[in-house]
């Protein structure tokens, strides 16, 4: 094997087993200049085996998430990418002129910030790096940016002053998302960490909206931090299965099928 082949399988070692790691780290890991790395990931961007965004490689395993594997966002990216999506699409049109949003981490509220309407202002608090991508290019985005220790796996930052300014903050629609929605034990998530978070951005919002594409649903993840109740709206796809329709029915929670 090539010295430069080499590289670029230690590289994609390196990528696969972080999920997100920078250009620069991993010029400073494998000991070489900084522009061979940009030419490596470029090549390898190029094969569909990773993504750089901001200067970040992104892991693209390029299937379905697997539910018991250690959450990634790099992961659960190229999954379901169609409905996605459309759920983004569908979220987006709720935005009106002067809102004041909140944004959560997740690969469908990507989808949202990628469908933000030009034609309006609007202010928003988010905390996660492929969020903050797509909002800051923006210019009829105000953007603020709850900081703190970065995740990796969800490429999110979170510490005790983000949180403080969340629950500072006052918006009048949150985009809330979910790795499972069980009609016995609530919304849930992947990571412990998240928990508070969301919590703290469904305190702080008039309007609190589920962005969930239907294979969510019925699964329970590890980290409980909501009720279906709590949530106005939600946004999924049409796979949405019958029983959480009718259990929307009943809750007066509006579902948005699309």
């Amino acid at each position: 094997m090539k010295k430069g082949d080499r590289r670029k399988k230690h590289l994609m070692e390196i990528v696969k087993r972080e999920g997100a790691v920078s250009v620069a780290e991993l010029a400073e890991t494998l000991g070489v200049s900084y522009m061979t790395i940009k030419r490596d990931t470029g090549e390898l961007e190029a094969r569909n085996l990773l993504e750089v965004i901001n200067g970040v490689a992104v892991y693209n395993r390029n299937a379905v998430f697997d539910g018991d594997a250690p959450y990634s966002l790099a992961h659960a990216g190229v999954a379901r990418i169609e409905e996605k999506d459309r759920i983004g699409s569908a979220a987006a049109a709720l935005i009106e002129d002067n809102d004041t949003i909140i944004v959560d981490s997740g690969s469908t509220t990507e989808f949202l910030a990628k469908h933000l309407p030009d034609d309006i202002r609007v202010t928003i608090l988010c905390y996660c790096m492929n969020v903050m991508a797509e909002v800051y290019k923006r210019g009829n985005c105000r953007l603020i940016v709850a900081g703190g220790y970065f995740h990796k796996n969800s490429l999110m930052f979170e510490s005790p002053e983000g949180l403080a300014l969340i629950k500072r903050t006052r918006a009048a629609k949150a985009f809330v998302t979910a790795s499972g929605v069980n009609a016995e034990l609530g919304v849930t998530c992947d990571n412990h960490y998240e928990s508070p978070v969301k919590r703290a951005i469904i305190e702080s919002s008039r309007q609190r909206i589920l962005l969930a594409d239907s294979s969510k649903f019925g699964l329970v993840r590890s980290a409980y931090f909501a009720d279906m109740s709590e949530f106005n709206v939600v946004v999924t796809d049409s796979g949405l299965p019958g029983d959480f329709v009718r259990l929307f029915k009943e809750l007066n929670v509006e579902a948005m099928v699309c």
